[in-house]
């Protein structure tokens, strides 16, 4: 099927689903709608097979199938699927917030922008109704009062004509279009910082909210509020973690406890947890940043009285750049407030998906079922297993990490947001705490940690069968795939604040025929008439170019270099000679003999040598 055909599909299915939901009176979004088909068809129980195409009946399956999934009001799988869904729409981390809340308000301007920057005044009214215009620009761009409040409007003007009077308008006519709007925003800050220092002069400040004073109230009772919306729900997850630990002891107890749904009632809390951390975090970042800009308003607020010292004038490059800086301090307290306001806004609309808690599980339940049950919170947990550490020496194929050794060992990307991966895989979905003192697990560039030893040396010995068997539980309940961030096992499944990020690793693999065709010669040719590739060829154009019959030469020789000439000799080689006569002749040497006499008898008693020369003589031959 091709891709367009198959996005064809999936659009008509999700619509289809809608308009099923909607008929038993059930709004929900086509975000949510896509997600729970990607659910529905990842479950191996509902049958889908995903290599080949959907037929009609199998359309309708997976309709009916995530309708009844949909409309299961009192179910907490439904509940956390829907806070994940409108967390991943609606949450943006600090810098993509500011960036988006930036660019809004700049596309907002651009109207009134392009009112000035295009006007082409002539006339008296004509141009006191641009400086009237441009005043309201400043005072829509700074934030700080109406357009319609007549004191605010007064106010601003009077800023404005003190740096650019009315009778500069003709200058600022004759600029550019990116001129006028660069003059627009140095207008605008330069006019802020003036309102801004009047205001804590006590001189004027009409329509300006004291933001540090307002911002040091609201993130306190921001935080307060979290921080007892988490102890709410760490209380009763610790409740639902007891009670399901202890039925893991016994069998039959965890199978009367399915109806109840608890462990789907645990894994809401706990995502919800997850989100509440996260705000935190930014309102953290946030109260610090805040408490940074309020010393640094102070002290350019001090610089400025410095350089003002109630002087009548003063040089604009000493004043200018101060005002500058309040301007852009504004307008960071301006951020802090919007992202406050939108955090707070967040967490509000997070408490309604755990309505089901109270429907489920009344008082009277729980505490039957925590009858001869101790609850544990997490730091209890891992305050018990403080005490054991994995022994290095056990494993060889593994590597362990500890704070010791590992530098930012407390920044390490757990995965499973920190639960014992064991403990869950072998409990069937048991979310305990795991402690990194125990010492952490890197496998395949991850990392786990666990809530005991022997859970982490079980994990050790086979990792990809315990990672594997939590992707196949994560396909029966795929909210864990969020929770536990298994977006690397489920790349189709994947949080929308995440995509840009996860965008770049993802191959999807994708079957389908395609051809492709290219041309002879993409660029034109050149053909460059005055190449020459003969050498003796460029030596004639060479010498041609040189002209040497109207050129003379000229040498110079000094004392020190007149006995420094080149020489050179040449001289023959030798030869070998021979020559060869008409006969050949040869002589020989004498060659005497000596013998010994007597040696057979003789008439003397005594032996004695005998010298012969048997040699003849040349002239007897």
């Amino acid at each position: 099927m091709a891709y367009s055909q198959a996005e064809c599909v999936i659009k008509n299915i999700i619509r289809e689903i809608g308009q099923e939901c909607a008929h038993y009176g059930e709004t929900v979004s086509e975000t949510l709608v896509a997600f729970m088909v990607k659910a529905v068809v990842l479950d191996p129980s509902n049958g889908f097979n995903m290599d080949r195409n959907l037929t009609r009946s199998d359309v309708q399956k997976l309709v009916k199938i995530c309708v009844d999934r949909l409309l299961d009001q009192k179910h907490p799988s439904l509940d956390t699927v829907k806070m994940q869904v409108y967390f991943d729409m609606n949450y943006t981390n600090r810098e993509e917030f500011l960036d988006e809340h930036h660019r809004v308000l700049e596309s907002r301007l651009s109207i009134v922008s392009r009112e000035i920057t295009d006007n082409r005044a002539r006339t008296r009214e004509e141009l006191e109704s641009l400086y009237r215009k441009i005043v309201s620009y400043i005072l829509l761009r700074s934030g700080l009062g109406s357009p319609t409040d007549i004191k605010v409007v007064r106010e601003a003007t009077a800023a404005l004509q003190s740096v650019f009077p009315q009778s500069e308008l003709g200058t600022f006519l004759s600029l550019s279009k990116k001129d006028k709007e660069r003059q627009l925003k140095e207008l605008t800050m330069i006019v802020t910082g003036i309102r801004l220092f009047n205001k804590d002069c006590g001189k004027g400040g009409e329509g300006i909210d004291n933001l540090p004073a307002i911002l040091n109230e609201a993130i306190p009772a921001t935080t307060q509020h979290i921080d007892s919306q988490l102890q709410t729900s760490q209380e009763q997850a610790y409740r639902y973690t007891a009670i399901l630990e202890k039925a893991t002891e016994n069998p039959l107890r965890m199978k009367d406890l399915e109806p109840l749904m608890i462990k789907e009632a645990l894994f809401n809390l706990r995502q919800y947890e997850v989100f509440l951390n996260i705000i935190l975090s930014d309102i953290i970042t946030c109260a610090q940043e805040v408490e940074m800009m309020i010393k640094q308003l102070a002290a350019q607020m001090e610089q400025l009285k410095m350089t003002v010292q109630a002087k009548t004038a003063v040089p604009t490059s000493q004043v200018y750049p101060i005002f500058i800086a309040l301007s852009g301090l504004w307008t960071s307290f301006q951020d802090e407030t919007v992202l406050l306001s939108v955090l707070s806004n967040l967490i509000t609309h997070l408490g309604p998906f755990l309505g089901a808690h109270e429907d489920l599980y009344n008082a009277q339940l729980i505490q039957d079922l925590l009858e001869e049950v101790e609850v544990k919170t997490d730091v209890f947990r891992i305050k018990e297993s403080m005490g054991t550490r994995v022994n290095v020496n056990d494993f060889k194929k593994v590597d362990w990490l500890f704070p010791e050794t590992t530098a930012n060992f407390d920044k390490l990307p757990i995965q499973y947001r920190g639960f014992c991966g064991y403990t869950f895989a072998v409990t069937d979905g048991l979310l305990l705490p795991g402690n990194p003192m125990i010492g952490i697990l890197k496998y395949k560039d991850r990392y786990y940690t666990f809530n005991s030893k022997e859970a982490a040396y079980a994990f050790a010995e086979n990792p990809n069968k315990y990672i594997e068997m939590i992707g196949e539980k994560a396909k029966k309940r795929a909210e864990l795939i969020q929770l536990l961030e298994l977006h690397q096992q489920f790349e189709t499944v994947i949080p929308y604040s995440q995509v840009k990020v996860i965008d770049k690793h993802i191959k999807p693999i994708t079957r389908c025929e395609s051809s492709t065709q290219t041309d002879v010669h993409i660029m034109q040719p050149t053909i460059e008439k005055g190449y020459e590739w003969n050498e003796w060829e460029l030596r004639r154009k060479a010498i041609k170019l040189a002209n040497l019959r109207q050129k003379l030469t000229h040498s110079v020789q000094t004392n020190l270099s007149h006995m420094r000439r080149e020489n050179s000799t040449q001289v023959y080689p030798l030869k070998s000679n021979g020559t060869q006569t008409k006969r050949e002749d040869g002589t020989r040497v004498p060659r005497p003999q000596i013998y010994i006499a007597g040696l057979r008898g003789s008439n003397t008693a005594s032996l004695h040598t005998v010298k012969v020369n048997l040699t003849r003589a040349v002239d007897e031959t």
